[in-house]
């Protein structure tokens, strides 16, 4: 993995960010700004994933979710529609911060230009710097999101995402997906959804 100075400042400055989640999560006895360790988990799995990626995917998958809680979820309507806006003016809004982050830094507008690429998740399965993100970002929900999100929804609505899920990652990113160490019950519930 790349370590300029350029990438080290701007990690401090996405994290500086993020640790004005007011949410928050225990992960290993200690508690984290929600959006925070998502970020260091993005980080890590890419590291694991995708150890020669491009300075420009290191940097997308550690503002990946950068201040998402300034647009919650329920500030739009509860259904398919308020969904997808919800998650296009996330995109922009995660475009801009980053953008303003990378500036400050001094990126050249070339590396800027391909964090808001890769943010807004453009061409993916065409292009493969994307879809490394993407499968990354998938990898990342099974390992640490999928459970939680089980036990607030039925088997069918779980089930119904986890093929979703699945379709959006890579034949390397499912495979990566099955090496995952997900519990009995988590385990079952992929391989249900990925043999219908």
């Amino acid at each position: 993995m790349a370590t300029s100075g350029k990438l080290i400042r701007a990690f401090q400055l996405f994290d500086e960010a993020n640790k004005q989640d007011p949410n928050t999560e225990m992960h290993e006895g200690r508690k984290y700004p929600k959006e925070l360790l998502y970020a260091i988990r993005m980080t890590q799995k890419l590291n694991d994933f995708a150890p020669s990626a491009t300075e420009a995917l290191e940097l997308a998958a550690r503002c990946q979710h950068i201040c998402r809680w300034e647009i919650p979820r329920d500030s739009y309507e509860m259904d398919r529609a308020g969904y997808l806006g919800w998650r296009q003016d996330l995109k922009k809004f995660h475009v801009q911060k980053a953008t303003a982050i990378l500036e400050t830094v001094g990126y050249p507008r070339t590396t800027i230009d391909a964090v808001a690429f890769l943010l807004e998740k453009k061409q993916l399965k065409r292009n493969q710097d994307t879809q490394t993100l993407e499968d990354v970002v998938c990898l990342v929900f099974l390992e640490y999101y999928f459970e939680p999100f089980a036990k607030k929804h039925t088997e069918g609505k779980t089930i119904g995402v986890l093929r979703k899920t699945w379709r959006k990652m890579s034949e390397r990113g499912q495979a990566a997906a099955l090496r995952l160490p997900l519990s009995k019950k988590a385990g079952d519930l992929v391989a249900k959804a990925t043999q219908e």
